[in-house]
């Protein structure tokens, strides 16, 4: 069953400019820019794209905040726009940039609110009140003001805000956003426990490449408000090409180091940056520098999302500007 169902939505946003000194001009703002996809009940969805691709106005098409300028969507079968009171019992979202709590109430007030708001009964609320709480490290902050939090801790809490009524579908924006690893960690299991358990739909939009590495199998790439991609995120690096590094820092400083499989990129003293393929393992090319050279420590570095994107969207305009001058991009 198609959860989430979307076919050719647009959102068009219409922006005054100043063009001189008394006179405006009207322009449109495509955000999206006619998108479809679909969405299964219980899948995990990366939904990532540089700042300004159209995610966070994807997310809220979705829930009813903004309605299209064109184009169907359905969530559960619902029109979020038209029905948006009822689609609010069956969705959870966390912004990572704003807040659903009170700001100047402690937490635990802020949970009491959602109870009454959404008509919990009470064993579920008390039930899913201490699974989050445990789960997300919140008893400590109960009775602190939502205020007095820092955003790691707010986070959490929000995170837990959106789950108290049961959501059928989770829409998290940047949801790991100031968190350190050890919450961050938290944060992953929590969200892959509830997804396994509840059957949970969620979709996930971050920069941080680990959480849909950790967490989705699938991931759609959005930009300038168009689907660039839709399908595993090993298919993502081949298409966008996209490497990883490893960081060598030697006892001493030596010549560029040699191993099959990478690509020396700098070096700074005894530190060395290699870089090798984001598909391809980085164990063996760990082991074959621990066993010729003098190493001391080595870490690895994800690529950045956003390079992967741009290098897309480049070559996508190149190729369409080749097309029209009657030139195929292979015959380069």
């Amino acid at each position: 069953m198609t959860f989430i169902d979307v076919q050719s939505v647009e959102k068009v946003f219409s922006v005054r400019r100043k063009t001189g000194l008394l006179r405006r001009e009207r322009h449109e703002v495509r955000a999206v820019d006619g998108i479809s996809f679909g969405v299964a009940r219980g899948e995990m969805v990366g939904y990532i794209g540089p700042n300004g691709a159209g995610k966070s106005t994807t997310i809220k098409m979705l829930t009813g905040i903004l309605t299209p300028s064109g184009g169907r969507l359905r969530v559960a079968g619902i029109d979020p726009s038209r029905e948006r009171t009822r689609l609010a019992q069956r969705i959870g979202v966390v912004f990572g940039q704003r807040t659903t709590l009170w700001w100047d109430l402690p937490l635990k007030d802020s949970y009491r609110l959602a109870h009454r708001m959404y008509r919990i009964p009470d064993d579920r609320f008390a039930e899913n009140l201490a699974r989050c709480v445990d789960l997300l490290d919140l008893g400590e902050l109960l009775d602190v003001p939502v205020r007095q939090l820092s955003l790691g801790q707010r986070m959490r809490g929000d995170i837990a805000a959106a789950l108290l009524h049961d959501p059928e579908v989770l829409y998290l924006d940047e949801p790991t956003i100031g968190l350190d690893v050890v919450s961050k960690a938290r944060v992953r299991e929590f969200l892959r426990e509830l997804n396994a358990e509840r059957g949970t739909t969620v979709l996930l939009t971050t920069h941080d490449l680990t959480d849909i590495e950790q967490l989705c199998r699938r991931v759609m790439v959005i930009d300038h408000g168009r689907l660039m991609y839709d399908g595993e995120l090993a298919g993502l690096h081949e298409v966008g090409g996209s490497e990883r590094q490893l960081v060598v820092d030697l006892e001493r400083e030596l010549p560029p180091i040699e191993v099959s499989g990478t690509r020396f990129v700098r070096r700074e003293g005894p530190r060395q940056w290699l870089a090798f393929p984001a598909t391809s393992s980085a164990a063996p090319l760990v082991a074959a520098v621990a066993e010729r050279y003098p190493l001391v420590d080595l870490s690895v570095r994800e690529p950045d999302i956003e390079a992967v994107i741009a290098k897309m969207y480049g070559e996508s305009s190149e190729e369409s500007g080749l097309r029209e001058l009657g030139v195929r991009p292979e015959s380069r």
